[in-house]
């Protein structure tokens, strides 16, 4: 029924389409002649909405389109125009040569959920983004920060290898198959992240009542926000009862962190008085909170964050760094169980490094060890967990290519399709870590995309996900310890199945499911 309101609202409109197709049509060429990409024809008004939304597939549909129009597609929703690009060479023209003029970002439908626009990834490019993003890397993401963590990450890769392995002996107990290890490893990433985020070793029910919070809110967001994008003032109202279920998933996250930001912040007053006593042996010298209870905002009058702000923000450090984490982990070690002769071969340059008495693979170790790291640029070169990069908005008339991105334009980027680019790579479809060893098409790969593009699944360019480092450092780590300990193996009657689904992340369609056998060395 909404649906169909929303439409007929839109009918009752066209009177203005013919206004508005002389404005498009007066804006589609810049100074130089360059013109919008091409694109589908669309509907006075409307534009391209039907088509999107006859296509549930929006990748299948950019694939066709691609192929139709050539590698950058412009699409109209009302006046709004979304450029997608799928050529590496036009991206990194876009994202790196372009500089700033591509740095911001629509405006987020969010706001319905009266979220204001400080956080690092939704915020606008200028003086906000850029004192939270360099609180972010500076004072949490640094390397001697990231060091501080090291007790933490050895204490999760603990409770991992003991929650795998007492799932896989019930399993094998009752003969039974073993459950999905994708639950196991989002448990441990949110174990480490909350504790890096709050500053608190919290036990499995605090950890678990976080957890399922913040993925009520990313389903939520996935699944019913996108509607928003057009005509927010009318589908606010059309769909207040979905607004209202968004705005329950948000007080639930802000009841969960309060209480922790209100323990560091009194931490802080004692610290700022006097040493504090007898302070438990689960509470962390610093956090992520931390630094936001410090900051204030120049450009507001040097006003501190709002508890609404650090809520937010602290919701933003989960999600980037336990979700993402959790699915390149599982798509990692679903190709280890797929393709054995990898997995060995990982392990003989495991016990080559660290020999066998040694209980872990330490952070210092991963260093040393080039198959390793072929090994994940393989896993998100061929399973990005994101295959599109957050929007980027045009803040001026850029030319990318040849052509025109207009001032206010969408622009997205195809991660995964420029990792599967055949003209770039040998056998992309294919799992083959020994592509970025030394004389492989992937050689010397530049995820940062500082001198070009071949595969970008943390972004490129001034919005690159600030946490690249410490998200390879941990699926190193992660990997390398999960091998060492497990020897991963195909459960008979419920093979590997790389068919995806996109949740808040692309994940496996069919979960895996392994069963694990100790390392008799280990």
């Amino acid at each position: 029924m909404a649906t169909q309101l929303l439409l007929l609202a839109a009918l009752l409109l066209l009177p203005l389409a013919a206004l508005l197709l002389a404005k498009q049509r007066g804006a589609r060429r810049a100074k130089n002649g360059a013109q919008l990409p091409p694109g589908p024809p669309g509907l006075p008004f409307l534009g391209n909405l039907l088509l999107l939304r006859r296509s549930p597939d929006v990748e299948a549909l950019l694939r066709r389109l691609v192929a139709q129009y050539g590698p950058v597609v412009s699409l109209r929703v009302g006046s709004s125009v979304s450029i997608f690009i799928a050529d590496r060479r036009i991206a990194h023209a876009a994202l790196v040569e372009s500089g700033a003029a591509l740095a911001d970002r629509p405006p987020a439908t969010r706001q319905l959920l009266r979220e204001s626009g400080n956080t690092i990834s939704r915020s606008s490019y200028g003086p906000v983004w850029r004192l939270l993003r360099r609180n972010l890397v500076a004072e949490t993401l640094h390397p001697s920060r990231v060091k501080q963590f090291a007790p933490a990450r050895a204490w999760v890769r603990r409770v991992l290898a003991e929650m795998l392995g007492r799932e896989a002996e019930d399993a094998q107990a009752r003969a039974q198959a073993p459950p999905p290890v994708l639950e196991a490893l989002r448990y441990a990433m949110f174990c480490l992240l909350v504790l890096m985020c709050f500053g608190e070793r919290l036990d499995e029910a605090a950890v678990r009542a976080v957890a399922a919070a913040q993925q009520d809110w990313l389903m939520f967001v996935a699944q019913n926000t996108s509607v928003f994008a057009f005509w927010p003032a009318l589908t606010r109202i059309l769909y207040r009862g979905r607004l209202r279920k968004g705005l329950a998933f948000r007080r639930r996250q802000k009841e969960l962190f309060l209480p922790l930001i209100d323990a560091r912040r009194a931490r802080k007053r004692q610290l700022r008085a006097a040493a504090p006593e007898n302070e438990k042996e689960t509470t962390f010298e610093h956090s992520y909170v931390d630094t936001l209870l410090d900051i204030m905002l120049p450009e507001e009058g040097e006003r501190a964050l709002t508890d609404d702000e650090i809520c937010n923000l602290c919701s933003e450090f989960l999600t980037a760094g336990t979700d993402t984490t959790a699915t390149a982990l599982q798509w990692i070690m679903a190709e280890l169980v797929k393709n054995q002769a990898v997995q060995e071969k990982l392990y003989g340059e495991i016990k080559a490094t660290c020999g066998g008495e040694q209980q872990e693979v330490g952070e210092e170790d991963t260093h040393r060890m080039p198959y390793l790291k072929a090994v994940v640029l393989e896993g998100l070169r061929r399973h990005p967990p994101a295959h599109f990069v957050l929007s980027h908005k045009a803040a001026e008339d850029v030319v990318a290519g040849g052509y025109l991105i207009p001032k206010g334009a969408a622009v997205n980027f195809t991660v995964a399709e420029m990792g599967w680019d055949e003209r770039e790579w040998g056998r992309p479809k294919e799992f083959v870590p020994e592509r970025f060893l030394a004389g492989g098409d992937g050689e010397g790969v530049d995820v940062t995309g500082s001198r070009e593009i071949k595969m970008m699944p943390f972004g490129v360019g001034r919005r690159i996900c600030a946490g690249l480092g410490i998200a390879m450092l941990h699926l190193e780590y992660f990997v390398a310890n999960l091998v060492r300990e497990f020897e991963w193996k195909e459960v008979p009657g419920d093979e590997v199945d790389f068919t995806e689904t996109r949740e808040f992340t692309t994940v496996m369609k069919k979960p895996l499911r392994a069963r694990l056998v100790r390392r008799t060395t280990a």
